[in-house]
């Protein structure tokens, strides 16, 4: 099977996303210098595999190569991207025991909040499309996609040292905000996949073992 080139740049961002998780497993903040360089090197990994998420899907619409095996692995590798990233950032090493706070702001129950999210509408899709029924990406869908990558960034800037190109102050007020934000456009965004999901949601079905009434001619 030949792969055409958007595909291949998708492909490219989910071994950039290994990379970057092996990275971050291995950020060591006892060495000051070895953690900002690491760190670093998260940054512009992130920054490189999240662009590369509008260069793929604009390649694809421009030269009409929009391909069923496409559909599937861009948003698998965006959901990887971000949910895993989420994860990692929530994890016990950022936690400092002294100010009883995750210097990322990120905290476990908002991973939850984000991965059941994916996860309910990942159902909700497949039972749609099951029953011959699109169900695509809404404009929320977009826009949560949007804050959750800005907040992710924002956070592994900050790990690296951003605040040497911005100030302090400014960082400290903008990584909470951008968490919170993307955590909260994530939980409306439920809401609106519910209500686009409720005509269906509202049906009833028999039972796997009742057989089903035979269908009127016709039909």
């Amino acid at each position: 099977m030949r792969i055409n080139l958007p595909n291949q740049i998708t492909l490219g961002r989910l071994v950039l996303t290994a990379i970057l998780f092996v990275l971050l497993g291995r950020l060591d903040y006892a060495s000051e210098r070895s953690g900002i360089l690491v760190a670093q090197f998260c940054f512009w990994i992130y920054i490189v595999a999240a662009t590369s998420d509008i260069l793929d899907g604009y390649l694809a619409r421009k030269q009409q190569q929009v391909t069923s095996l496409g559909r599937i692995l861009d948003p698998f590798a965006d959901k990887i991207l971000i949910c895993g990233a989420f994860i990692m950032l929530a994890g016990a090493k950022f936690y400092d025991p002294e100010q009883g706070r995750y210097i990322t702001d990120v905290q476990p129950w908002m991973v939850v909040v984000i991965v059941a999210r994916e996860l309910l509408v990942s159902s909700l899709r497949g039972f749609s499309e099951g029953q011959g029924t699109s169900f695509a990406a809404s404009v929320y869908g977009k826009i949560k996609m949007l804050t959750q990558a800005i907040a992710v960034g924002v956070i592994l800037g900050g790990l690296a040292g951003i605040d040497d190109w911005i100030s302090v102050s400014m960082h400290r007020v903008l990584q909470p905000v951008s968490v919170w934000a993307a955590v909260i456009v994530t939980a409306l965004s439920i809401i609106s996949y519910l209500h686009a999901a409720r005509s269906f949601l509202s049906q009833t079905t028999a039972p796997p073992d009742q057989p089903q009434p035979p269908s009127a001619p016709g039909d």
